[in-house]
This record gives C-alpha cells, sequence and structure tokens, in this order.
C-alpha cells in the first residue's frame, strides 16, 4: 500500500490552504491560479487557462510518445454554500461557503499526482490534467467538454475519483455502467382565481390544485416506470398565498427527479408536464411546466472501469476494492465527460466521517497517498513504457 509519510505533508498543505479559501461554481479565481502555479512549478509542458470559463489544463508529454495515447484525469475544483461546523483549524474563512464535497482533496491529491508524472515522466503518451470549475450544480464538465476540452488535447479516454465517507481509508470502489443517476429539476405554476376565503365557490383555488398535482405525481414511480428501473420524483417545495383569509390567485412547486434509464428520464419528463397540465385543466385552472435537464446519467464504460478496477487492486488488494459498488441516486457532473470519451469515475475512502455536503464534513488527508498513486498509476498503467 502506498506509504503515509511526509513525502506528502506539502500535497496536505495544499489541500487545507485550499479548504481554507473555498469558492463557488464558475468563481474559483483564486483557486485556479493556486493549480496554474503548481502546475506551471511542477514543469508541466503546457498549462493552459480558461477552458469551460475558469477550467484549467495541463499537459504532461511521458519520455516517449510513440503511443499516440492521451489520458486525461480530472478533478473538481468548487465548494458549497454551507456554514462549516468543524471546527478545524483549516476551516473555511469564508462566510456560508465551504468545501463540503471533498473537491479541496480531489484537487490536491491530482496536483500531487502531476508533480509525480511530470518528474518521472516514466509512460508513452501524454497526461492532461483536468481541473474543472462548478460540479456543484453549474454544469462546470458541460462547459469544458463544450469548450473543445477533448479534442484540442486529443483525449482518448478520462478518468477521476470522488471521496466516499463510510468507505474506509486505502479502499476502492466502483462498478461498470451507472454509477449515480440523472437530475434533472422541474418547476410547475398553477393559475387559478383568487378570492376571499369566505366564498370559496368563486375560486379556483390553485393551493387544492397544486396539491392533487403533488400527489399525481408521487404516481409516477409506482405506476409508469417499469418496476426493475430506478428512479426517483420529489417535490422539494410548494407556496402560494399569504393569508389565512384569502384564496390566492396562483401557486408554484418545484422538484428533481431521478434515474439511470434514457427512456425512463423520457418517460418521466413526459409524465411530469402531462399530470400537471391535465389535473389542472380538470379543476378549470392552467398549469405551466418548466423542466430543465441539468445532468446525464453517469455511466462508466466496461473496458476502463476493469482496467481501472486492475490499477485500484495493484495499490490495495484484491480484498480492499469492490468492483460492483450499487449504483447511487445522486448525481455526477463528471457524466458530461464520459458522454464524450470513454473512462471511469472510482470512489476513495474518506473513512467514518460526515457524509458529503454536511456542515461537519472533511476530506481526511491519509486518503491523499492512495489518491496519488492511483492516478499516477492510471497514466503509468495505460500507457507503460
Amino acid at each position: 500500500m502506498p506509504a503515509v509519510g511526509s513525502d506528502y505533508g506539502d500535497v496536505v498543505a495544499w489541500r487545507r490552504d485550499i479548504h481554507a479559501h473555498p469558492e463557488l461554481q464558475f468563481d474559483v479565481h483564486r483557486t485556479a491560479e493556486f493549480v496554474r502555479s503548481k502546475l506551471a512549478a511542477f514543469g508541466c509542458d503546457e498549462v493552459v487557462t480558461g477552458i469551460g470559463r475558469t477550467g484549467l489544463v495541463g499537459v504532461i508529454h511521458g519520455q516517449k510518445r510513440s503511443s499516440g495515447r492521451v489520458i486525461g484525469l480530472r478533478a473538481d475544483m468548487d465548494a458549497l454554500p454551507i456554514e462549516e461546523a468543524t471546527g478545524a483549524a483549516w476551516a473555511s474563512r469564508t462566510t456560508g461557503v465551504m468545501h463540503a464535497c471533498g473537491h479541496d482533496g480531489h484537487t490536491a491529491m491530482l496536483l500531487g499526482a502531476a508533480r509525480e508524472l511530470a518528474e518521472a515522466r516514466a509512460f508513452d503518451g501524454t497526461a492532461v490534467v483536468v481541473f474543472q470549475p462548478a460540479e456543484e450544480g453549474g454544469g462546470g464538465g458541460k462547459a469544458m467538454v463544450d469548450d473543445g476540452l477533448m479534442e484540442r488535447f486529443g483525449i482518448n479516454e478520462i478518468y477521476a475519483m470522488h471521496t466516499e465517507p463510510g468507505l474506509p481509508i486505502g479502499q476502492f470502489a466502483t462498478a461498470c455502467g451507472p454509477l449515480a443517476a440523472s437530475a434533472d429539476g422541474f418547476r410547475i405554476r398553477v393559475d387559478g382565481k383568487g378570492a376571499h376565503g369566505a366564498s370559496p365557490h368563486v375560486s379556483v383555488d390553485p393551493l387544492v390544485v397544486g396539491a392533487n398535482i403533488l400527489l399525481a405525481l408521487q404516481t409516477i414511480v409506482s405506476r409508469n416506470v417499469h418496476p426493475r428501473q430506478c428512479a426517483v420524483v420529489t417535490v422539494g417545495w410548494m407556496a402560494g398565498g399569504k393569508a389565512g383569509n384569502v384564496i390566492p390567485q396562483s401557486a408554484e412547486m418545484g422538484g428533481t427527479t431521478r434515474t439511470y434509464d434514457p427512456g425512463t428520464r423520457d418517460l418521466i419528463e413526459a409524465r411530469v408536464t402531462s399530470i400537471a397540465q391535465r389535473i389542472a385543466e380538470a379543476y378549470g385552472a392552467s398549469a405551466t411546466v418548466t423542466y430543465k435537464r441539468m445532468f446525464p446519467p453517469t455511466v462508466n464504460h466496461g473496458r476502463e472501469t476493469a482496467f481501472a478496477v486492475s490499477v485500484a487492486r495493484s495499490l490495495v488488494g484484491d480484498a480492499h476494492v469492490n468492483d460492483a459498488l450499487e449504483p447511487l441516486m445522486g448525481s455526477e457532473d463528471f457524466a458530461f465527460m464520459l458522454e464524450a470519451r470513454p473512462g471511469n469515475i472510482m470512489l476513495i475512502g474518506n473513512g467514518d466521517s460526515a457524509s458529503v455536503h454536511d456542515a461537519r464534513f472533511d476530506f481526511n488527508d491519509d486518503a491523499i497517498p492512495f489518491g496519488v498513486a492511483y492516478f499516477r498509476a492510471i497514466v503509468e498503467g495505460r500507457m507503460p513504457l
């Protein structure tokens, strides 16, 4: 197993510095400059900024390039709008913003791997280290792909890593096929007819209409989705009116939907729209549905996943790598990159910690040697001299 020692003390320091200075979505200017300066100091052959607005890329050529192969490694840089409650010495210095999803660790581990790859260059081909903004709901992965990331740098396949609370330090987990769900959002506005609360007979109550829509949406999974397909339809909020003696003119609600299957995704969108509009019509109201597709399912590719598993097992042994992880219903922005190129995302153990997106979460620095070694071994194993 990789040793946890003083060799990684500076990588830990980088991680904690990034953690103390979190930034949101595309506004990762300090973090991107921190990464750029490190990549330049490592002697990367090329460092390119402004890919996908504030993303950046480092290019590292191996001792040989006869294979013509180009491998991408990706880390995310952005934080979350959460007030930190860890009490750590390196806790966020920005009110209401913290690294609650481990992106500080992902970035530091990829920087550590980039340094070692640039020093040794013990591979035949080119490594492209990709640092992405706006993973947390901003579509930064899509922005980088749309900006020509894959074509500009000739990337053949791409790999990523994500911290996993509850998985012991020194263990890895992944799966071939779907690993995370799609994430789409919807908003429904119901327009009825307002009235005094004492005269409900002259109204078309949008709250009653909305309540019936909300309940009917829960039948999509139980009565429309195939029993062998996983799906979630959640209404997270509903609002309308401000006074107890007034029936409002309109009401609104919003929520999210998740699935692994493209056909099921289409079905859910169609049913959300149809249910809302037809129920509203039945009550004499109208419903306007805004449906936004945000993240596609994260689908790992077969050959690349088998390779990633073999790399992880070479580092920590067969018993410490789960290659049949049950898919997660959360979403992952790396999905856009996996749509553009074959690859894999691997989970790395964070030990017994708070869950991600929790104000008490902190990336476990003991995972850093394993992550650095994994990223390096992906390049050197895929493009051996």
